[in-house]
């Protein structure tokens, strides 16, 4: 066998039980051998025990395809994994990376005559029925080998990947795709909170957001999501107002200023997920302190409705 999946988390391991339907092999590691074992009964993967097995068990050229998170998991499982491999194998970069990195960790991977392929994926939780979206940067050479898996993973042979470019490519096509995703996301909270606020007309947001499922220009998959929960919790009583940034939007907003290329509504949406993680409130503090030093309006105190 010559594909290799490492790290079985949600993501990785939807990927290989994918593949597995599609009758590809692989061979799979993850630091839980429980998770490993477990996922090897169910798919017949090849288990293995460390990084140097999971290299013995293949033959060249390797296919190795890491779905672990961006950032130290990923770079020290790429240094350890060097060593091992040979000229002409293939590290495949599933992870969630500033294109920045990957291209320094391209350099590195180059000057031992190996190749790297940046693969953004984007699917979730659904991409083991659906498919997964795959945006991936590489030599054509690299991505030739890898072709079969890419057409298994995908929604279909013939949609749903796209080869972007060169190493650094995918990954950058990513960050661009989750700085819409923040945008798209924030639109449709701003929509259905101003819905929710107009109580004199007691609007059913449930019934409203599976009636534009059909037929609106605002449908998406995003609505279908938001219909699905919205029709058995309208209130979201239970939901805290936080929402996380996990780094893509960032990167967005960081490369938008340096390209000098205008994205107020991504750039937006990320300072709203600041504001809900609290990083707002010393300037709403302030803001209160000075109206009440110029004006003298009330200010409340911490803690009181």
């Amino acid at each position: 066998m010559s594909f290799a999946m490492i790290g079985l988390g949600k993501m990785g391991g939807n990927m290989v039980r994918r593949l597995a339907r599609k009758n590809l092999e692989a061979v799979v590691f993850d630091r839980d051998p429980a998770v490993v074992a477990s996922l090897s009964k169910e798919t017949g993967a090849k288990a293995c025990a460390s990084l140097a097995d999971l290299v013995a068990a293949m033959t060249a050229p390797r296919l190795v395809w890491l779905m672990l998170p961006a950032g130290a998991a990923t770079q020290s499982t790429i240094d350890a994994l060097l060593p091992l491999l040979g000229k002409g194998d293939v590290l495949i970069d599933g992870a969630n990376a500033w294109y920045r990195d990957t291209l320094a960790r391209n350099l590195v991977v180059a000057q031992r005559g190996m190749h790297l392929v940046d693969v953004g994926v984007s699917g979730g939780v659904w991409g083991l029925e659906n498919g997964y979206g795959l945006m991936f940067g590489g030599d054509k050479a690299a991505i030739a080998p890898l072709q079969p898996y890419l057409e298994a993973l995908a929604p279909s042979a013939d949609r749903g990947w796209v080869h972007c470019g060169p190493t650094g490519a995918g990954h950058f096509v990513k960050m661009v795709h989750n700085g819409i995703e923040y945008g798209l996301m924030q639109a449709y909270a701003e929509g259905f909170a101003l819905m929710a606020a107009k109580t004199d007309f007691d609007l059913d947001v449930a019934k409203i957001a599976e009636s534009w499922r059909h037929g609106t220009v605002i449908r998406s998959w995003l609505l279908d999501l938001t219909a699905e929960f919205l029709a058995t919790d309208k209130l979201l009583a239970d939901t805290a107002p936080l929402v996380a940034d996990s780094g893509e939007g960032r990167w967005t907003s960081i490369e938008s200023i340096e390209l000098g290329v205008p994205t107020p509504v991504m750039t937006m949406a990320l300072m709203e997920r600041f504001g809900t993680q609290g990083k707002g409130d010393y300037g709403h503090k302030l803001l209160a302190r000075m109206r009440h030093a110029f004006g003298g309006h009330a200010v409340k105190s911490a803690g009181k409705s």
